[in-house]
């Protein structure tokens, strides 16, 4: 039986920078940095939370994706939730983080912005909305 999801990997051409925008800039913690035959395996994570994302060496663009919503725009690859999205962006944005817009926008179930990490992965922050509990 599964009991919880582990890892999400993340594709980033250099580790050391993904490494950096991860903790630095959005500041989620650095888990687990081992070196192993097949690579370096590096993880972050938010704190409190179980899950893992894994920073994963990948040729240049593979994290960028293909397609989008109809609008145009691309989804995250990561959803990130906040308790308070304006507070956090003001934050973020302090600390260099790149947004597809000037500010966090309403919509029908709270608030949203989308982050660009260094190798064009758009990361997904998120506030629910207090009504919809969705």
């Amino acid at each position: 039986m599964l009991t919880s999801v582990m890892y999400v990997t993340i594709n980033v051409t250099d580790q050391d920078r993904a490494l950096r925008f991860y903790t630095d800039q959005l500041g989620l913690e650095k888990r687990v940095d081992h070196p192993g035959p097949e690579g370096r395996f590096l993880t972050v994570g938010v704190p409190g939370s179980a899950l893992e994302f894994l920073l994963w060496p990948h040729a240049a663009g593979a994290g960028r994706p293909a397609g989008g919503e109809p609008d145009g725009r691309a989804l995250g690859v990561v959803f990130l939730e906040s308790d308070d999205l304006r507070k956090d962006f003001a934050v973020w944005r302090d600390r260099g983080v790149t947004f597809d817009q000037p500010e966090p926008e309403d919509y029908p179930f709270g608030v949203r912005i989308e982050a660009v990490d260094p190798d064009g992965n758009r990361i997904a922050l998120r506030q629910r909305g207090r009504a919809s509990g969705a």
